[in-house]
């Protein structure tokens, strides 16, 4: 007599991509929900799981861009080998006959150089291996989003397939936004790249619309990021709706209600801090983040031994210099003050250890959106064990 055996769920080689900089962020965070990375270069970590690690990395991954599969990689120099390599991978097994699967690409130091050209080939190439699967030469694409990529490095080609939708930086509570905001991946990022613990006190004194102290209040929670938003990969065959709810449940247990925490977001723009009090709102948040308008050269803790993280204006454009010069001068002599509190201040300014007065213990190189930035990093002492 034979047992029929519980059908095996597939294993995926997955990608976190990320910005350039926050890759050994992202490689701590995957480590931390029970996925050791198994490469990682620059834009992306690489890990395995199957459907349930893609329901899990979406909706706990605080700093990465999306969660993509990476379906198959190929040496291609010719149409014909591009061509041929695609129809190749297991289309069929992943796509379902009413699948809508735009393609999109990128070519970087390639031969095949015409990146629409490259996507037309794919796209065709996986109409003919769907067309031997199905029994068809039309499909009309009225179902589920299985977006692709087609990327060429070096004449290697990648195909992935976004589990994301959007990206993972769309929360779900960022609905209105300041001037020149920072995304809220790189907001966790930097977070995180404080090593600040909820056990002490946390400010943004330039807060704008609230994103650094909100990611920190999530952080401090053990809130997963994606709990309030939904994902291309939750309509897919391949991940069904059980996972999904499962995944959700566990991150919901996950959350710890039981923290006290002390974070401030504050800025002397009535304008922005509306923005932020909606945001924090919005988030959920409103009991553990303090929004107050105050100039930041007024900062003045009531507790010792806190973290500042904050995103201060660039000054990008034409006749803002002088003013964020200034800006960053009294940021200085008010931070400064503070010595047992720790800074971390992102900008674009090569100059803005002058203007603020020392030189920073540490300096990390990043990107804000296409701006390379330094996150400035001065460590104050930490707070004595109890």
């Amino acid at each position: 007599m034979t047992v029929d055996q519980p059908p095996t769920s597939p294993t995926f080689t997955l990608q976190a991509t990320t910005a350039f900089g926050l890759e050994a962020v992202v490689k701590r965070e995957l480590e931390q929900i029970g996925y050791p990375p198994t490469r990682t270069e620059n834009g992306f970590v690489e890990f395995s799981g199957g459907p349930e690690a893609i329901a899990r990395a979406n909706l706990w991954l605080r700093s990465a861009d999306r969660v993509v599969i990476v379906v198959g990689r190929f040496q291609a120099e010719t149409f014909d080998e591009l061509f041929e390599g695609t129809k190749a991978l297991d289309w069929p097994d992943l796509l379902p006959e009413d699948a809508s699967f735009p393609v999109s690409g990128k070519s970087l130091k390639s031969t095949l150089s015409s990146v629409p050209a490259c996507q037309r080939i794919v796209k065709k190439a996986i109409v003919d291996s769907l067309g031997k699967r199905y029994k068809r030469e039309v499909f009309e694409e009225t179902g589920a989003r299985y977006s692709i990529e087609v990327s060429l490095l070096k004449d290697e080609v990648t195909l992935t397939l976004d589990t994301s939708g959007a990206g993972l930086h769309k929360r779900g509570y960022r609905m209105l936004t300041a001037a020149a905001p920072i995304r809220e991946t790189l907001a966790a990022a930097l977070v995180q790249l404080s090593r600040w613990q909820p056990h002490r006190p946390f400010a943004d004194p330039l807060c704008g619309s609230g994103t650094i102290a909100i990611e920190a209040a999530l952080l401090g929670r053990n809130q997963a990021p994606g709990l309030k938003r939904d994902f291309d990969a939750e309509y897919w065959d391949i991940c069904p709706t059980k996972m999904w709810d499962d995944a959700r449940s566990e991150a919901e247990a996950a959350i710890r209600t039981d923290v006290e925490l002390d974070i401030t977001a504050s800025d002397i723009d009535p304008e922005v801090l509306s923005l932020a009090r909606f945001h924090v709102k919005k988030a959920g948040v409103a009991d553990c983040v303090r929004v107050e308008q105050r100039d930041v050269a007024e900062f003045a803790p009531p507790r010792p031994y806190g973290c500042i993280v904050t995103n201060p204006p660039y000054g990008e454009r034409i006749g803002e210099k002088k003013q964020v010069d200034a800006l960053y001068r009294s940021m200085g002599e008010s931070l400064r003050a503070q010595r047992t509190w720790s800074v971390f201040v992102i900008s674009s300014a090569t100059d803005f250890e002058r203007f603020y007065g020392k030189r920073s213990d540490k300096k990390r190189k990043l990107y804000n959106g296409r701006i390379q930035t330094n996150l400035y990093q001065y460590l104050g002492p930490l707070p004595p064990r109890k």
